[in-house]
C-alpha cells in the first residue's frame, strides 16, 4: 500500500506504511505467490499493481491503439456540498482522461469521501479519489505521467522550477513519477508546485463555490494539532455520483 500525496515544495513528504516493530513475518510455507502484473497493450500502458489492489472491483481501462486526444468531456461530480462540473481536456492528458472516465463509468468514485484539504500559504487544494477515505489506496493500476509544459512560473521564482497551478485546475495526485491512479486534486486558490502533477481539466464556477465553502470551514482539528492546515476537511465532502455527461 502507499499514500498518494501532493508535495508542497518539500513541506510534505510521501507517507509510507511500515510494519510495526515485532511483527512476525510469514514463513515461506505460508507465503502465497504474488498475482502476475498485467499491462494493457495500447499507448497508455495501464499496469496492474498487485501489491496495492483496488478496494473496489474495477478492471484496467480500455487502451485502444489511438487514444482519443481531442475535445472536452464533461463530468458531473454530485457532492453533498454542491455540484462540481469538471471539464476534462483530452488534448492535455488523453490517457488520464481515459482512465478517469473509465473509473467514473465503473462507479469507482461514487459514495467516496474527499480525504484531504490543504490550507498552506502556497498550496490550497482538496484531494479526492480514494474509496477508503485514507489517501492510501488507488484503483489497482498505475499509468504514465502526462506532465504540463505550459504552466507559468510562480511569481518571484527565479529558478523556473516552481509553477502556478491556478485556481480551478484539476490534476492528478501521485506518489512519484508514473504512479497515477485514481486520486486527484481540485485547486481552489493559486498554488505553487513543481510541474510533477498531470493537469487534465478544470472545475466550473459552481464547483469553486463549493470548494470555497469547504475551505472556509478549515481542517478538522486533532488532539496533537488544534489548528491544522493539512488534513481531513472539517466540512465533510462526499462524492455521491461521478457521471459523464453526453457522449
Amino acid at each position: 500500500m502507499r499514500a498518494t500525496r501532493i508535495m508542497a515544495c518539500a513541506a510534505l513528504t510521501v507517507a509510507g506504511l511500515v510494519a510495526p516493530a515485532g511483527t512476525a513475518l510469514a514463513s515461506p510455507a505460508t507465503v502465497q505467490a504474488a498475482a502476475p502484473v498485467k499491462t494493457t497493450s495500447g499507448p497508455c500502458g495501464y499496469t496492474s499493481t498487485p501489491d496495492d489492489p483496488s478496494p473496489r472491483p474495477v478492471s484496467l481501462p480500455p487502451d485502444p491503439k489511438h487514444t482519443p486526444d481531442k475535445g472536452i468531456v464533461k463530468v458531473l461530480l454530485a457532492t453533498n456540498q454542491g455540484p462540481m462540473l469538471l471539464s476534462l481536456d483530452r488534448a492535455k492528458a488523453p490517457c488520464t482522461v481515459q482512465s478517469f472516465l473509465h473509473l467514473a463509468k465503473s462507479r469507482f468514485y461514487d459514495f467516496t469521501t474527499c480525504h484531504r484539504l490543504t490550507l498552506y500559504d502556497t498550496l490550497k487544494v482538496l484531494q479526492c479519489g480514494d474509496p477508503t477515505g485514507t489517501g492510501e489506496r488507488g484503483p489497482g493500476y498505475s499509468y504514465k505521467d502526462e506532465l504540463p509544459t505550459d504552466l507559468p512560473n510562480w511569481p518571484g521564482d527565479t529558478t523556473g522550477t516552481r509553477k502556478v497551478y491556478a485556481r480551478g485546475t484539476l490534476a492528478m495526485a501521485n506518489a512519484g513519477p508514473n504512479t497515477n491512479g485514481s486520486q486527484f486534486f481540485l485547486v481552489f486558490a493559486d498554488s505553487r508546485l513543481r510541474p510533477d502533477y498531470t493537469v487534465f481539466g478544470s472545475v466550473d464556477r459552481l464547483g469553486l463555490k463549493a470548494l470555497d465553502r469547504v475551505a472556509a470551514a478549515g481542517v478538522k482539528p486533532t488532539p496533537e494539532d488544534p489548528a491544522p492546515v493539512d488534513g481531513a476537511p472539517n466540512r465533510k465532502t462526499d462524492i455521491l455520483l461521478a457521471l459523464r455527461l453526453g457522449f
